[in-house]
């Protein structure tokens, strides 16, 4: 097969007479209309809303094409990976076909057209908006968040806006373009399943480098229609430097092989912190006559199992995932697209949000409904670091007709992408959607779609329930799907925390964090609080005079009541500052302080709370989000807390029965065993009482420990802290909230040291100081800091590295606003 390219020579033009002007292929519409100056960046300030007339404008890419002459027997095809989405192609002014699907790719036979003969070839693409609109009239109207007509098209949800994005609905050819000349027969799809032999004991040991595997694959190829001939199909996996083939003949009129390899010494595929992640390569090689290779098919592949256990026990319906045999706890987080511009998402910058994700000890990622199937690039550097990736199908929140042209675009987008993705190890859960579930059940759903002959409109209930794991059965048997996010695996109510997973979203919409610990659910794969970008973020993209009241601040804060639930969130727990500065590193602070406290819950709960899932690690433009990193790739303060609370090994107080506790937290294969000291203080150090407790946690498990009374009860609860530690693990824990504690606003002293490539903070706590924190960014544009949320009992000290080009400071880095803690909040509500 002969690949070229199409990717230069492009233009754009648009039907309200903009352009044309040069085209970048892959690319956006806005992005080209950016690069030329027509439009202001959407991103900055009040920008947004002045590009509302892109909405309705039909655009026409172009480009001149000519196809040298085929050669006897030659097919000669047009292969789009990607468009954005209601396209018509025409080349030379014949019409080739019609797409209205971003998740999917289209192919064309061409060969009529290849003649040597220049012609134009013409993408135009029609108003999303418009066709989504006249959809709905056609089909009635169902419910959705926003109001917008996202479920009627097959493009990514949140191009319409959403509570963290802003709504710019792209357009263009956003991947790749090329011809490909074939001859005899192509390789049309290959899907390996993948297997080790758990044994006996259906399980392996503890980081087990190899075991007895197995791949599985299947082939389709496509005839050119030329003369059928006998095909040779090669299957060959190269493990640990073996090669290991299969063959399978494929005769004439056939286009189907299996080719099963087996592997005696496989090299086990674990997820991060369970051990290694070594991957195999598998190429598939057609054959035809007199041995010439037709095609060739090549992907890396990881040995293990996957299942998520489902069992009735005394509690409810368990979920739990479990990778060769071995239960895992999850530490994850939500993904949405890295740019709203998702044609500027690199290789490079997704390693980095990974390795970002990594560092925090996170170990899946779930890829959310309302975005996009992810690049090849995001899959292949998640089997590389052993981050679990949780694939949602590509619905959210809405209720989705489940008439034409829908469903069958609905169907052929799942099969193309399941085929795509599963020969990722990484890939571990099939999900049917985002809250579909959710909302038909409890979002007033059920009165909107009832007609008034008594019957109800279509909602999406086919896709969950039987179109997507009808499919996962039929071709990735492999791994385990759930329902929706959330469901319940017996189909009772699909938000019931006893019974598989559990979104919790009354916590930031109507109650106190606090009530994260009034359930103990089986898995939460949604919950999370706000927080602001960080200040350069916020100063560099929506300027002015902030203030969270400014009009321009609230173009990106996208939240119903946004700033009221920031609000009323920290009162009880911080008080509400007035001055913005203050207000900013508050908000930031109680984000972290409430994700923390739900994560340290959930762990303290395992085995029956079996994971969690953070909504969101990332952004996709400059906004007030739950994200854990801003769009500037800037690490907030939720970051560390992330960090911290998905350590291998965590201390964390907690309630058990009325009881005040330790749940000391082991998630390694080796056993943690101790003394737990625990130490009440006066907030300047003075001990009250203390205690020794021995620890014996084994792998993978918890032990609570109740607190003797001496330890657990304060005398002066506004003035007194509990101190525990356990080798380097430690904690600082309050009898009260900060806002009511009698803390010193100036707990530390400070000096700064300057280093290779930065400089270094060393601070001593005169007393008690809560959430130490360096904001790094405040200092320069590209300065970083290595740790942060620092607590420290009076007399202790800890040092920050502040890595940074800069070669001055501007600023005193040893006092607000850089350097911060919870304690100088007190004096400022």
């Amino acid at each position: 097969m002969r690949t070229d390219l199409l990717h230069d020579g492009w233009t754009v033009a648009g039907s309200d007479g903009v352009g044309p002007i040069p085209a970048e292929v892959p690319g956006s519409v806005h992005t080209d209309l950016l690069a030329a100056g027509i439009i202001p960046d959407p991103y900055l300030a009040a920008n947004e809303a002045e590009l509302r007339w892109m909405f309705d404008v039909d655009w026409r890419y172009r480009r001149p094409l000519t196809l040298r002459p085929a050669v006897l027997g030659e097919r000669v095809e047009l292969v789009f990976d990607g468009l954005d989405t209601v396209a018509t192609i025409a080349l030379g002014g014949a019409e080739l076909g019609r797409t209205a699907n971003m998740h999917r790719s289209y192919r064309f036979d061409v060969t009529a057209l290849a003649d040597g003969i220049e012609r134009e070839l013409v993408v135009d693409l029609t108003s999303a908006t418009n066709y989504a609109t006249e959809q709905r009239d056609r089909l009635a109207n169902r419910p959705s968040p926003y109001g917008t007509p996202f479920q009627f098209v097959r493009k990514m949800a949140c191009s319409f806006g959403w509570d963290w994005g802003p709504d710019l609905r792209t357009a263009g050819i956003w991947k790749g373009v090329r011809v490909e000349r074939w001859h005899t027969a192509r390789i049309a799809q290959v899907r390996p399943l993948v297997s080790v032999d758990l044994g006996p004991d259906e399980t392996l040991a503890p980081r087990q480098p190899v075991a007895p595997g197995r791949v599985e694959t299947y082939i389709e190829l496509e005839r050119s229609g030329a003369a059928e001939t006998t095909l040779l199909v090669v299957a060959e996996v190269v493990a640990a430097g073996r090669s290991h083939r299969g063959t399978a003949m494929v005769g004439p009129g056939e286009t189907t092989a299996v080719v099963a390899i087996d592997v005696p010494d496989a090299p086990v595929w674990w997820p991060a912190g369970y051990g290694d992640q070594p991957l195999a390569d598998l190429v598939v090689t057609v054959v035809g006559d007199g041995s010439h290779p037709l095609d060739r098919w090549e992907r890396r592949i990881g040995f293990r199992t996957v299942a998520v256990d489902t069992s009735e026990d005394e509690f409810g319906s368990a979920f739990t995932l479990v990778v060769n045999g071995r239960p895992v706890f999850v530490k994850g987080v939500n993904w949405i697209p890295d740019d709203h511009f998702v044609t500027r998402i690199t290789r490079d910058r997704l390693a980095t949000r990974l390795d970002q994700a990594a560092d925090a000890h996170v170990n899946l990622v779930r890829i959310w409904g309302g975005g996009l199937y992810e690049s090849d690039d995001f899959y292949s550097l998640c089997d590389e670091r052993g981050m679990l990736v949780w694939q949602d199908f590509l619905l959210a929140c809405a209720a989705y007709p489940e008439e034409e042209p829908l469903r069958g675009e609905i169907e052929a987008e799942a099969r193309e992408n399941i085929v795509r993705l599963m020969p990722h190890p990484s890939l571990v859960v099939w999900n049917g959607g985002n809250e579909n579930l959710w909302g038909h059940e409890d979002w007033g759903w059920k009165d909107s779609l009832r007609q008034p002959d008594g019957t109800s409109l279509s909602w999406g209930e086919h896709y969950a329930r039987e179109l997507f794991p009808r499919l996962v059965r039929e071709l990735d048997p492999t791994r385990p799907y759930t329902d929706n996010s959330p469901s319940s695996p017996d189909r009772l109510h699909p938000n019931d925390p006893d019974r598989g997973t559990h979104h919790q979203w009354e916590v930031w919409n109507r109650v106190d964090y606090s009530v994260y610990r009034s359930e103990v659910p089986r898995f939460c794969s949604e919950f999370g609080f706000q927080g602001p970008p960080n200040w350069r973020t916020l100063h560099d993209w929506v300027g002015g005079a902030l203030t969270k009241d400014d009009p321009v601040f609230l173009v990106h804060q996208k939240a119903d009541d946004g700033n009221g639930k920031l609000d009323r969130g920290m009162a009880p727990h911080l008080g509400v500052p007035d001055d913005f500065t203050d207000w900013h590193w508050a908000t930031q602070l109680n984000q972290a302080h409430a994700v923390a406290y739900g994560i340290e819950h959930y762990r303290s709960w395992w085995p029956r709370t079996a994971g969690s899932i953070v909504w969101q690690l990332n952004d996709c433009w400059p906004v007030t989000s739950w994200s854990a990193i801003d769009s500037e790739q800037r690490l907030k303060p939720l970051w560390f807390a992330l960090r911290d609370a998905y350590a291998p090994r965590l201390l964390t107080v907690v309630d058990r029965a009325g009881v005040l506790s330790v749940a000391v937290v082991n998630d390694t294969d080796e056993p943690l065993e101790g003394a737990l000291r625990i130490s009440r203080q006066k907030f300047d150090g003075a001990v009250l009482a203390d205690a020794s407790l021995a620890v014996a946690v084994g792998p993978r498990a918890v032990q609570v420990l109740a607190l003797p009374d001496e330890v657990a009860a304060a005398d002066d609860e506004q003035r007194e802290t509990l101190i525990g530690s356990l080798g380097d693990l430690s904690f600082a824990h309050l009898f009260v909230e900060v806002v009511d504690a009698d803390l010193d606003p100036a707990p530390l002293d400070a000096q700064v040291v300057s280093i290779d490539n930065g400089y270094r903070v060393d601070v001593t706590a005169r007393s008690l100081a809560i959430a130490i924190h360096l904001h790094a960014d405040r200092i320069a544009a590209d300065a970083t800091v290595d740790r942060g949320l620092v607590n420290l009992p009076a007399g202790g000290t800890a040092s920050f590295v502040v890595t940074t080009a800069s070669p001055s400071l501007g600023v005193d880095i040893t006092a607000a606003p850089v350097l911060r803690t919870a304690n100088d909040l007190t004096g400022q509500n």
